[in-house]
């Protein structure tokens, strides 16, 4: 740290200008710009769903439906994501972040330990550790919820935190409900970090309580709604691991942050004194092995646990849906194309060259989205450059003509969705893997 000494002579400052200019990455200029103009195409076809569906009443609540998906799903994230990208710096502010680039839950605990050590204490104090989100644990929601079974390792949803998502979590179910558990996510910290003021720590965590289910206020989605009194939940998690290992040790940073009162990324109201606990627990894992503490975690789940391919890490939620909705899209196309070889109308071959191109698109996106998924990053700018330009062309044809069908708005909707999604932050940061220290 810089000390301050009185100055001998008057103080001047030297003023160099810089003549290097740093280039921008051509990348990540189109990719921002794909961020406002997904905003943009969102928007207008919202209002599009809005005008449709009271132009034709038999399906005014189809269309109403539709209207809430897009608004609640893709407009407003978008939006959230857009104003973000502009007002919220991407430094360190002991909050963690949504998939849409919001503030999230607060980060409100920072340990000193191996990862080891971590586990150790959790699994001591009566923990689960949270599933990732694979093909494996998505069936096991799905089990455990025809079947009204509990599930103690269900995955959460996933907050960011240093550009990504959170390493491993722990969860604890409250008399075996889905719907009221605690639940904390861990990060290890980038290598040579430290927090403001200069302490180091290794892991940092943010623990909030699930206190039932609800509309998120921001996005009107359905979530999960916490508790808003997160000290409360924070001094849970510290004292159930002191009252299994009394070695362990905590240092608190009196008002780390100011007080404050806020909301998270769903809009559930957040209420904490700032106060940041540093939890040392090193050896944790040792003393517990010396006093033959079973820390072996229950797998419940009757699918098999070492298959390859249902243990493949899923990319996000969004992602599927772009492949759930090309598919459906071709099938379309194809029934089309067989409709019209069956009727033979005078304008066959002219719609059957236009069904041909609309098939031969997909089949293109679909080879796209599979290279997407695969983590091929100009493959989803390929993508995302095909998706507006589709788009644009049929929104300017149908505002145009002033006809709106329900194919048209399906296929201005799969268009706009890709858009949307692919240049949304957990897209992005699914393509650009970040990986922790020490993998």
């Amino acid at each position: 740290m810089k000390e301050y000494s009185i100055p001998k002579q008057k103080p001047t400052y030297h003023y160099v200008k810089k003549t290097k200019k740093r280039k921008p990455r051509i990348y990540l200029l189109i990719d921002r710009l794909f961020t406002v103009y997904g905003f943009i195409l969102a928007f207008i076809y919202t209002v599009l769903l809005l005008i449709a569906s009271f132009k034709m009443k038999g399906e005014s609540l189809v269309f109403f439906f539709l209207f809430w998906c897009m608004l609640t799903y893709i407009t407003l994230p978008r939006l959230h994501s857009f104003l973000t990208m502009i007002y919220l710096p991407d430094y360190f502010l002991s909050r963690t972040k949504t998939g849409n680039g919001v503030l999230g839950d607060p980060v409100n605990i920072s340990i000193v330990a191996k990862e080891d050590d971590i586990h150790a204490a959790m699994r001591q104090a009566g923990w689960t550790k949270a599933d990732p989100i694979t093909i494996r644990s998505s069936l096991g929601i799905v089990l455990s919820t025809l079947k009204h079974t509990s599930y103690p390792a269900a995955p959460v949803s996933n907050l960011y935190l240093f550009d990504r998502p959170q390493d491993f979590a722990y969860q604890m179910e409250v008399d075996g409900s889905a719907t009221r558990r605690h639940h904390v996510r861990f990060w290890q910290v980038p290598k040579g970090w430290h927090l403001p003021g200069g302490k180091k720590v290794d892991y940092l965590a943010a623990g909030t309580f699930d206190c039932g289910v609800g509309l998120a206020s921001t996005t009107l989605q359905v979530t999960h709604k916490i508790d808003q009194e997160v000290d409360k939940e924070r001094d849970y998690i510290i004292e159930s691991l002191l009252y299994m290992d009394s070695n362990i040790s905590v240092d608190v940073i009196q008002e780390f942050t100011i007080p404050y009162q806020d909301e998270n990324g769903g809009g559930d109201p957040i209420k904490t004194d700032g106060h940041m606990p540093i939890i040392n627990l090193l050896g944790v894992s040792q003393r517990a092995k010396a006093r033959d503490i079973n820390l072996e975690q229950v797998d419940d789940l009757k699918i098999s646990k070492n298959n390859k391919t249902l243990n493949q890490e899923l990319p996000p939620k969004s992602l599927l849906y772009i492949g759930l909705f090309s598919v459906i899209k071709m099938v379309m196309i194809i029934l089309v194309l067989l409709l019209l070889v069956m009727t033979n109308t005078p304008d066959y071959q002219t719609d059957l060259m236009i069904g041909l191109s609309y098939l031969f698109g997909t089949l293109v996106n679909l080879v796209l989205y599979s290279l997407t998924v695969k983590k091929y990053k100009w493959s989803r700018l390929i993508f995302l450059v095909m998706a507006s330009i589709s788009c644009s062309f049929e929104l300017v044809t149908s505002v145009v003509n002033l006809e709106l069908g329900l194919f048209d708005l399906f296929s201005i909707g799969f268009s706009v969705m890709v858009v949307v999604i692919l240049s949304s932050p957990d897209i992005r940061q699914w393509v650009y893997h970040v990986h922790r220290r020490g993998e």
